[in-house]
């Protein structure tokens, strides 16, 4: 199998912005991400403090142009659609923006939320990507979603009706699952989908009321025979992995995941956000740098209110740590990584930071191929990515 096509290139680097909503009806029991549950929320305080940080991100990046936007949770169809709309209005002040530039946002197959979707495709948003998690009623109840599958077909045909890209999330390996139901599952999410799925294996994580409750996933086997059912059946469909966890026919990737995962930059705002961004260093080069946003939400509206933004850490990247880190993300892409990118973000080959006799083994093995132009991990590989990484990357 040829690997896809490169879409972008390096000479004119994409550049997204990323806008974090962290609030939710409930909070799902496998949940990790920095959601909270409020009673109320000032949507015209927030919208006034998401637009003052994104100022503040401007003022070091205003030669940039936009390529791209995420509203990410939390629940972000849970903003009011003016809310929305007020944000994209002040990025688009704030930077030069490209035709046709990619707005996406999650939501929530509620009908609430469904009844919104029209105003957001108003407000500006171009891509809807909607949590089903799953089309089995008992499964939804065990993991703590507050809609059954009825609704998400709703919701469905509701992104359907109103967006032309349009995605949606489905979670496997849970407590009981089996290949054939989730044959089953797969067969019926077909039958709603549109041009992109995004996949995500169950895991428990510290801190989740999951981990509290000693609730497990399915074991590493199943794990993997789930996966390889997904890549099959996708893949018959028209569907190929484009990256570990989604899929999407040729041209309808989320171009905004796919630039981060390429190693372009992005500035990110909101409770618990995390930004890259390269910048000059003051001597004539570039260096590399992280942000993190304040997580808890009533310190970050204050501190922003108060001082102009909400980042609690800036700092510079380490050149070698960064260049680790595009090689980490680009081997989750069937594309994997294009040589030629790569040096024009780090002025290093690729192959500088991998072991040549781990890189031989694993290309012998299947795992990895190699090219004058491309270093990209097979489906195989990706499969074992984890173990993959931490071979080649020895030191």
């Amino acid at each position: 199998m040829t690997a896809p096509a490169r879409t972008d290139d390096p000479a004119r680097p994409a550049f997204g912005v990323y806008v974090h909503w962290p609030f939710c009806e409930s909070k799902c029991p496998y949940c990790d991400f920095n959601s909270h549950v409020a009673d109320a929320v000032d949507q015209d305080r927030w919208a006034r403090a998401l637009v003052a940080d994104l100022a503040h991100y401007a003022a070091d990046t205003r030669d940039r142009v936009v390529t791209s936007v995420f509203f990410g949770g939390g629940t972000p169809s849970l903003m009011r659609p003016a809310t929305v709309a007020a944000v994209i209005a002040g990025i688009r002040r704030l930077w030069p923006c490209v035709d046709g530039m990619e707005v996406s946002l999650e939501a929530n197959p509620s009908s609430a939320e469904v009844a919104a979707f029209p105003d957001l495709r108003a407000a500006g948003v171009t891509r809807l990507s909607v949590g089903v998690q799953s089309f089995d009623d008992d499964a939804l109840r065990n993991l703590g979603r507050r809609h059954d599958a009825q609704a998400a077909r709703r919701a469905l045909a509701g992104a359907r009706d109103h967006f032309q890209e349009f995605s949606f999330d489905l979670i496997y390996a849970r407590p009981g699952q089996t290949e054939e139901s989730w044959r089953r599952e797969l067969a019926e999410a077909l039958t709603f989908a549109g041009p992109h799925l995004s996949f995500y294996q169950l895991t428990i994580e510290p801190g989740t009321p999951f981990h509290r409750d000693g609730v497990t996933a399915a074991d590493a086997d199943l794990g993997a025979a789930l996966f390889d059912v997904t890549q099959e059946v996708l893949g018959t469909a028209g569907l190929p992995a484009y990256e570990i966890s989604n899929h999407a026919r040729p041209g309808h990737e989320c171009r905004h995941n796919l630039n981060i995962w390429r190693g372009w930059d992005y500035v990110g705002v909101g409770p618990g956000a995390h930004g890259r961004l390269a910048l000059d260093d003051g001597a004539g080069g570039r260096r590399d740098w992280g942000s993190h946003q304040i997580h808890n939400p009533d310190r970050w509206l204050a501190l922003v209110e108060e001082r102009g933004h909400g980042t609690a850490k800036r700092r510079a990247l380490d050149d070698g740590g960064r260049a680790e880190e595009r090689v980490i993300m680009g081997l989750r892409l069937a594309e994997g990584i294009d040589r030629a990118r790569f040096r024009a973000q780090t002025g290093r080959d690729v192959l500088t930071l991998i072991d040549p006799s781990k890189l031989a083994y694993a290309v012998g093995a299947g795992y990895v191929a190699l090219d004058r132009t491309t270093l990209r991990a097979t489906a195989e590989g990706r499969l074992r990515l984890n173990s993959l990484l931490a071979s080649l990357l020895a030191s």
